[in-house]
């Protein structure tokens, strides 16, 4: 009779330490996950603001429109390089200079047509739309860490380690309508 309690409690504890050790690796597995897609995101807002600065130079737009895009993209290479309230305002005014610069679908076929106009323009289109897509990536990874981290057993074990919980980064990063839709 204890050989079989003493066989229940074991494979109790064993069902445990397995239980634990999968959390573990899945807790793991999204701490890198997030990392990965930090790094993406910061090369894809490094993108756009490299093809907003080259378009600004480039004299494809006009003098006035270089000046403001110019500008925004300056304030953002300037902005801390972290996660900060000010970064993500820089990210959201560039997102919006890029938007009131290219929200008419005529101008942004008039831009193409101008020597050099249609490379930079599909090139700012896709990075806009990267950086979209990165910054989803790396807002769901945090969710999801989140929630696993809130598990009871997770905190009752310190299954996080010493590792630091994400941070979401938000900002606006709509791409412009006069690209259209792809």
């Amino acid at each position: 009779m204890w050989w079989s309690t003493a066989a229940i409690v074991a494979l109790l504890v064993l069902l445990g330490f397995w239980y634990l050790s999968t959390t573990a690796g899945r807790l793991d597995r999204l701490n890198k996950r997030v990392e990965t897609a930090q790094h993406s995101l910061e090369t894809q807002l490094l993108r756009r603001v490299s093809l907003a600065t080259e378009l600004a130079a480039s004299g494809v737009l006009d003098p006035a429109a270089s000046a403001i895009l110019a500008d925004a993209a300056h304030v953002v290479r300037v902005a801390p390089q972290d996660r900060s309230p000010q970064r993500a305002q820089s990210e959201s005014n560039l997102t919006a200079v890029l938007g009131v610069l290219f929200n008419d679908p005529a101008d942004v076929a008039e831009m193409r047509r101008v020597p050099g106009g249609s490379e930079l323009a599909e090139e700012l289109d896709v990075a806009t739309r990267r950086v979209a897509l990165s910054k989803r990536f790396l807002n769901d990874g945090v969710r999801a860490d989140r929630d696993l981290r809130r598990q009871k057993l997770i905190r009752w074990f310190k299954l996080e380690g010493t590792s630091v919980t994400p941070e979401t980064f938000e900002f606006d990063d709509e791409a412009p309508a006069g690209f259209g839709t792809r």
